[in-house]
């Protein structure tokens, strides 16, 4: 069986690669995406932490992470998509303006 550190250590990685993508990539579909690997290193490391048969609560919850994620990635990508058709731009340096 995999230790649950390595489990913490990717879950770290990843999580750590979502803010540096966040910060340095300058569109929302990047930005976006970014955010949906931070919240799912988070979910691998509660899973993580939690592991065994006695802990379906962690299940549970994680399951419900991912339910909400998944919700907020179809509003999400609807967002980006009427910013695009509105702007015909998703580049953050361009949605800074308040022109039309």
């Amino acid at each position: 069986m995999i230790p649950a550190g390595w489990f913490l250590s990717l879950g770290l990685l990843l999580f750590v690669l979502g803010i540096i993508a966040f910060f340095v990539k300058r569109d929302l579909l990047t930005q976006f995406l970014s955010i949906e690997v931070m919240l799912g290193a988070g979910n691998l490391a509660f899973l993580a932490l939690a592991r065994g048969p006695a802990k379906v609560e962690a299940q549970v919850i994680v399951f419900f992470v991912m339910t909400v994620a998944a919700a907020e990635a179809a509003v999400g990508m609807a967002i980006i998509l009427l910013v695009h058709r509105r702007r015909r731009s998703i580049k953050t340096e361009d949605l800074r303006t308040l022109k039309g």
